[in-house]
């Protein structure tokens, strides 16, 4: 059996809707999962949209149909493949998911993290909000530790619906409420079959990885 490690930062919900279908999707597929959140750095990160993280953060531990633990180095250890979940701040990934990789360091020195296959997925305010850039900021990591970087690519028709179309990695965007300043739970029903098939696409190749190297 391949396992699959699900690791994602979501500040008002959206990655978390997107980790959840890529968790259900490996799940299906006959893999071991386990869906993981990266703790916060500081509450005062979180301050300008603080309504809409509490109520993310409440989903995550206890309103949620599943339990999402910590995630831990340990994590990507034991994992054959890594989806990657992270909003963008900047065109980059956002500040817990970096804190949490700058912890890596220990495990890449061993070689615990080369040949695994890798693949991310984001979700920004508007369309052109560096979507592209953000995923890219995780490959760059990837490149470093020697992994095997997935992307969906144009490879199903899914990934070409209106609301996709990023062959990098899926992308949502959340677009903006009345309220300036406060972003909305606006992921679509395609968002969640792309980044689906997204996941079974990273552990089809984890799999013959798998199989290739233990020849």
């Amino acid at each position: 059996m391949t396992n699959v490690a699900i690791v994602y930062y979501s500040a008002t919900g959206n990655i978390h809707k997107l980790a959840v279908a890529a968790a259900e999707a490996a799940e299906k597929a006959g893999a071991q999962v386990r869906l993981r959140r990266v703790a916060e750095i500081q509450e005062a990160t979180i301050a300008p949209n603080f309504a809409e993280w509490t109520e993310a953060f409440q989903e995550h531990v206890g309103g949620s149909s599943r339990e999402v633990e910590i995630a831990t180095q340990d994590d990507l250890d034991w994992a054959d493949a890594v989806i990657w979940g992270t909003p963008g701040r900047y065109g980059a990934m956002a500040g817990p998911l970096k804190h949490f990789i700058d912890q890596t360091f220990e495990l890449h020195a061993r070689g615990g993290l080369k040949n695994k296959a890798m693949s991310s997925f984001t979700s920004t305010g508007t369309q052109h909000g560096g979507q592209e850039s953000t995923v890219l900021s995780l490959s760059n990591v990837f490149y470093h530790w020697g992994a095997i970087i997935v992307p969906p690519g144009v490879t199903d028709p899914i990934m070409v619906a209106p609301s996709n179309g990023n062959p990098y990695g899926v992308s949502a965007t959340s677009g903006l409420q009345a309220v300036p300043g406060l972003l909305a739970q606006n992921v679509t029903e395609d968002n969640l079959k792309a980044v689906g098939y997204q996941t079974v696409r990273t552990l089809q190749v984890a799999e013959a990885l798998k199989q290739g190297l233990n020849k």
